[in-house]
């Protein structure tokens, strides 16, 4: 998830989307002149223009934004009325919407459809942002009139919206180093600052050296096991690249890269791992001071603002609360997904030493690089069943429209209508018209599913534009897949993890979409990450009901159902494998927790960087050759760019909430509109308008309970009969 996470205050989305290389040069707007950000977008839901929209349009409308923001600030901080929820935190809430818009709209586009201008104005913008927000939660004016609000919160009878957006603002301000002393708030400025830095510069290292590192490969015949479709999108990647008569195998964000599943030939599956497992590790890109130096300056930060190290600072705004309740459920997951790895791998080495002496060839040793391609040998053996058997039903379009879309109809009511009306920032955008059961218009959807150069890696959602009763503002999401783009006249065919991330990701969208609050702060998806991916990962049950199912799995050349058979093979088969991908999953959070568990003085070296990761997971007895974490340091976004810093834990820990809430579906009824209704009105809808533990057990009926989880993954204890 992806998810962007927004990591700036005040409603921006610091993330990370771009625009056409091939965008003529422009001067764009002198500054202080009126441009595309000036006035709100008069496109429905005011949608940006992407039509108007330039480059060089950013620069001068964030300076522009940034100026109007503080001049509003400074007014509301010395107003010569006594501070009042009304003319203190509304006030706020109403500010910056120019910066708003231009932020929104650039952090999109920068990771979507990038170009070098645009990544030259985010290193250039990220500093000048966290100093600019730093200017608004140190102003001492401002504090203390939120401060006087705060202290008579309880005589001012306020609804529980408004309250909690009190509440808000007083931690954000106080977290943010609202009390510091002058000398330690110039301090937290510069290490604000320096951190935006190093973030931005760990994501453009990260983002080239992807783009980099593809494999091109020569003969043809070396690509065995890989469908035609992908042969073609290789020869077609390898062409843009001017290299007539080769392909190219580009990476995706990944440790494992998806096409290793597939390939018989085992020199290539090990260059391909080994180019993915080196991005960002040395040379022009590489990662690893910025990973020495950023960590360091998170601890210092984290220790200036009275925590014990930047987890603790993290993690105490979060659901989990503290360190050690991340570190306890990260171990009690470990030793059973390590224990069921261990099983997976011997049964993989069976297969691969029974191969060879029915070859009469040497075995080897289970690799990375061989997992899975012979995981998906042990699971065509086991269940009869390959992705490739089940691909051809899974058409692009046709799980949006018939499994996507028809899930959000029979659950929340919900119709989309196309508008090829309006104006998009490339043309494998699409945008909907979603409207509400009793036809109110309610959102725009906009879908970008190929993977290109010019986008990040990864799947993720984001808003150009919140909900917000206080600013009459409708919702316009974004879910960003990165599916390779079949040549012209052929099917995309999307295998089922494939699938899964469209319903993953379009949960995301719900969440923003379904959103009903005043506050923009508090909208849709502005939750803590351990919360964020709970209605998404819900979400992706769908994929897999037999009722949806039923309506979206269909052959894209005969229209046939898919078989119940193969469908009873693919979910049993869903299982396969779960102690593999939980482990590296819990590596990667096991990773991200000993980065930033740790104090200022223990921030190693960079040349010391892969050796404290590998010395992380020693310690964590999660150190297996054959399972690398899902992230290595050096590309790993989520907690070194993308705000999930001290926070990947996050995807188990919302999906403990996840599979309570299927268990709670199947219970009630599963997919109609009373089930979809009533967690709309007690989460989707409701924004952080209440804390997520509150919202959660209002939905469920008590606190979460993770067994569950533990049988959706095939982690249960076995039951013993007599």
């Amino acid at each position: 998830m992806n998810k962007l996470i927004a990591v700036m205050m005040l409603s921006l989305t610091m993330s990370a989307p771009l625009w056409p290389a091939e965008q003529p040069a422009d001067q764009g707007s002198p500054p202080g002149a009126p441009n595309a950000f000036s006035e709100p977008s008069p496109l429905p839901y005011a949608l940006p223009r992407f039509d108007v929209i330039k480059d060089a349009d950013f620069l001068p409308s964030f300076e522009a934004g940034m100026a109007e923001q503080r001049a509003q600030v400074e007014a509301i901080a010395h107003l010569p009325e006594p501070p009042s929820f009304d003319n203190t935190l509304v006030a706020l809430e109403r500010s910056g919407r120019m910066l708003d818009r231009v932020a929104k709209a650039f952090f999109n586009l920068n990771a979507s459809n990038t170009d070098p201008e645009m990544q030259k104005i985010q290193s250039q913008i990220m500093p000048r942002l966290a100093a600019h927000q730093d200017e608004i939660w140190h102003n001492p004016h401002l504090f203390a009139r939120i401060e006087a609000v705060f202290k008579k919160r309880g005589d001012l009878g306020l609804d529980p919206e408004s309250a909690q957006l009190l509440q808000r603002y007083h931690t954000i301000f106080v977290r943010a180093g609202a009390r510091l002393a002058e000398p330690e708030k110039v301090r937290l400025r510069q290490l604000n600052q320096r951190i935006a830095e190093l973030a931005t510069g760990f994501e453009q290292n990260a983002r080239k050296a992807s783009n980099e590192a593809g494999v091109v490969v020569d003969d043809r015949a070396a690509l065995d096991g890989l469908s035609a479709e992908q042969i073609g999108a290789a020869e077609q990647a390898a062409r843009a690249r001017g290299l007539e008569g080769k392909w190219f195998i580009a990476l995706q964000n990944t440790t494992i890269q998806p096409v290793l599943a597939q390939l018989k030939n085992r020199a290539l599956r090990e260059r391909i791992y080994r180019a993915s497992i080196a991005r960002a590790a040395g040379g022009p890109t590489d990662n690893t001071a910025v990973i020495a130096e950023l960590v360091k300056l998170r601890a210092e930060r984290g220790r200036l603002l009275g925590y014990r190290n930047h987890a603790a600072y993290a993690l105490e705004d979060e659901s989990a609360a503290t360190p050690e309740a991340v570190n306890r459920m990260l171990a009690g997951l470990a030793k059973p997904a390590v224990a069921k790895a261990r099983a997976e791998a011997a049964d993989l080495q069976a297969l691969i030493d029974a191969q060879a002496r029915a070859a009469h060839v040497p075995t080897f040793k289970l690799q990375a690089w061989d997992w899975a391609y012979y995981a998906e040998i042990a699971r065509k053996a086991r269940f009869d069943f390959s992705e490739a058997d089940v691909k051809p039903y899974f058409e692009l379009d046709r799980v949006l429209r018939d499994g996507v879309f028809f899930a959000a109809h029979e659950l929340y009511g919900l119709t989309f209508s196309e508008r090829t009306d309006l104006p998009r920032y490339h043309p494998d955008v699409r945008i909907y018209e979603v409207f509400d059961a009793d036809g109110t218009p309610l959102a725009l959807l906009l879908t970008d599913m190929f993977a290109r150069e010019s986008k990040r890696g990864g799947a993720w959602m984001d808003l150009f534009a919140d909900q917000s009763r206080l600013l009459g503002s409708k919702p316009v999401v974004i879910i960003n897949l990165n599916v390779d783009k079949p040549p012209e006249g052929l099917p995309a065919l999307l295998t089922f993890d494939e699938t899964t991330t469209m319903f993953h990701e379009f949960g995301h969208a719900l969440h923003g979409m379904l959103s009903r609050v005043t506050y923009p702060m508090l909208a849709g998806t502005n939750t803590p990450p351990d919360f964020v991916e709970y209605p998404s990962q819900f979400n992706e049950m769908w994929a897999r009901e037999p009722v949806v199912l039923a309506h979206y799995a269909r052959h894209y050349q005969t229209g046939e159902s898919l078989p119940p058979a193969l469908l009873d093979k693919m979910l049993a088969a869903q299982k396969f494998g779960q102690g593999y991908a939980t482990t590296e999953y819990l590596a990667a959070a096991i990773v991200d927790q000993s980065w930033h568990q740790i104090a200022p003085d223990q921030a190693p070296p960079a040349p010391k960087v892969m050796a404290f990761e590998k010395a992380a997971l020693q310690r964590a007895q999660i150190d297996l050759a054959a399972v690398p974490p899902r992230y290595h340091s050096p590309y790993f976004l989520h907690v070194f760019n993308s705000g999930y810093d001290a926070g990947y834990y996050a995807y188990t820990w919302s999906e403990v909430l996840a599979r309570d809430t299927e268990q709670w579906f199947h219970a009630h009824g599963g997919l109609n509109r009373a089930n979809g209704e009533f967690l709309r009105a007690k989460v989707l809808s409701r924004g952080r308008t209440e804390e997520p533990g509150a919202l959660f057990e209002k939905f469920y009926g008590g606190p979460a309970q993770i067994g569950p989880l533990l049988e959706h993954r095939g982690l249960a204890p076995s039951k013993k009969s007599g």
